[in-house]
């Protein structure tokens, strides 16, 4: 990797970004074009340091999620967030799992502003999401990249999301269900390192998933129902459908208001407050 092309090209996308295109207020002349180094690090959720230390070429390669922040913030095109990941030391392979977003599902999520939307890549683990699912279920930006994992978060004690309950029954549906569909992964990438040291520690850490791998079990997974403990809202009932796309194999979640609940108010008042707390402060 190039840290001097890598550089070079983030300065070029930030400097050709238009602020009003990405949701920033402008309200006064600027004298420069493009986004402020500050607000790149607000769009994509990473440190204003950061972003000057990548610009300037004194940094590590970034990680995938980090490159997938950047071209969502920056709004490039699929060519142009290959281009950021081969930089980054990301480059393609069959063999491995991709954790590129296409411009063609960032704005799918964007559309779907109204409803909770995640995209997961192959090991199921959360790269991507609107504001309304952070909203939901509790924001992501600052979790480490094992703990978004979901298989990771089912199976490990402590990780398990607090605020989403399953009926036993249910809980155990999703479970085979989403092993099923890892095993199905071990074929189509069997040289990625990240998803054989998951299964691995998953083995070593979990009876429950060790007996589901074992029983070889291959198959997709596509809806459940989620109830999810708001601490703000309450109970808020959804359906979980899961898309995958055909050309990186992402997993992109999509949760619906259950029928004959009250799910849809609930997230209309969540989609107003946003990971805001409603408590109001005493007077003094």
């Amino acid at each position: 990797m190039s840290t001097g092309e890598l550089a070079a090209a983030l300065r070029t996308w930030r400097d050709r970004t238009d602020p009003a295109d990405v949701g920033m207020a402008v309200n006064a002349p600027r004298r420069a074009p493009g986004l402020r180094r500050e607000e790149l690090a607000l769009l994509a959720g990473i440190s204003i340091d950061y972003v000057v230390r990548l610009e300037q070429g004194r940094t590590r390669t970034p990680s995938a999620q980090v490159c997938t922040s950047l071209a969502r913030a920056l709004r490039l095109s699929d060519h142009e967030q290959a281009h950021l990941f081969r930089l980054a030391g990301h480059a393609p392979d069959r063999g491995r799992i991709s954790r590129r977003v296409p411009a063609g599902v960032r704005r799918i999520v964007e559309a779907l502003h109204d409803h909770p939307v995640a995209v997961l890549d192959a090991t199921w683990t959360l790269i991507s999401w609107n504001p309304l699912y952070a909203a939901l279920m509790g924001d992501p930006s600052g979790v480490a990249e094992r703990d978004r994992n979901a298989l990771w978060k089912q199976f490990t004690v402590g990780h398990t999301n607090a605020r989403v309950q399953h009926a036993p029954a249910e809980r155990d549906v999703l479970v085979r269900s989403m092993v099923a569909d890892l095993r199905g992964s071990t074929s189509r990438y069997p040289d990625d390192a990240d998803l054989t040291a998951l299964i691995a520690d998953l083995y070593a850490v979990s009876g429950e998933f060790a007996a589901l791998w074992d029983s070889g079990v291959v198959a997709g997974h596509q809806q459940s129902r989620k109830t999810v403990v708001h601490p703000e809202v309450g109970d808020v009932v959804v359906d979980c459908d899961t898309l995958t796309t055909a050309e990186d194999d992402l997993r992109l979640l999509v949760f619906t208001p259950a029928p004959g609940t009250d799910a849809r108010s609930r997230l209309d008042l969540l989609a107003t407050v946003g990971t805001q707390s409603m408590e109001v402060s005493p007077s003094r």
